[in-house]
């Protein structure tokens, strides 16, 4: 995570919203709002914040995997 605090708070993003991705968040959303969120604008911000959010989906599910197999032995 490479956004800090403070520019999450500056960029109004929910608390929800403030993981992993927010650095991506951040200029999705200024681009939304600079073009009217027109869907063909900010295509390749969107498609970057999506691909993280499977990302770290798919990371935190592996970690929860090794946690419970680890807690089977």
């Amino acid at each position: 995570m490479t956004a800090t605090h403070k520019e999450m708070a500056d960029a109004r993003l929910p608390l929800g919203y403030r993981d992993f991705c927010a650095d991506l968040l951040i200029p999705l959303n200024k681009c939304r709002s600079e073009t009217y969120y027109l869907p063909f604008k900010c295509q390749d911000l969107r498609h970057d914040y999506e691909k993280c959010q499977y990302d770290d989906y798919l990371r935190r599910m592996k970690a929860a995997e090794e946690k419970k197999a680890a807690a089977d032995e």
